[in-house]
């Protein structure tokens, strides 16, 4: 599964999912709200172009390290303190690529996927900087895409 979404995500579903034949290794990175003084954080998406980015990471970690499922699940919208932002959850052969091919995920999120976040604060609200800044336009489309 690979989404966009603002709704909460069921991680049991995705773990069960991920039990097939050959699997020897689950890893789940959940990335959640932190709190940092923030009330909330509200998170954008340039929602098309982030799929694809979304979808063409996880293909390229499937080949890299043998992965039989990934699923991202990016959540954007208005998130409280301890909610879900990003589900990354993998399964190889062995835990050395499950582990690899989900940092491999993660990093390279950061780096392609348009996504903005705004921490929303009790002395104010601020944008947290990233690789696009927010509101500019600015999103390199390669020809991956």
């Amino acid at each position: 599964m690979i989404a966009v979404q603002t709704d909460d995500v069921d991680i049991g579903d995705l773990i069960h999912r991920a039990k097939q034949p050959g699997a020897g290794a689950i890893v789940l990175f959940d990335g959640i709200v932190r709190d940092d003084d923030i009330t909330e954080m509200e998170l954008e998406a340039y929602e098309d172009i982030a799929i694809k980015k979304l979808e063409q990471i996880a293909e390229r970690a499937r080949h890299l390290y043998h992965l039989l499922s990934v699923d991202i699940i990016h959540r954007t919208g208005r998130l409280k303190v301890g909610e879900n932002i990003l589900v990354i959850l993998v399964s190889a052969g062995h835990r050395k690529g499950a582990y690899e091919g989900s940092r491999y995920i993660l990093e390279t999120i950061k780096a392609e996927v348009p996504v903005w976040k705004k921490e929303l604060r009790r002395d104010g609200n601020h944008w947290v900087p990233g690789e696009y800044p927010h509101n500019t336009g600015n999103i390199p489309l390669n020809e991956e895409l």
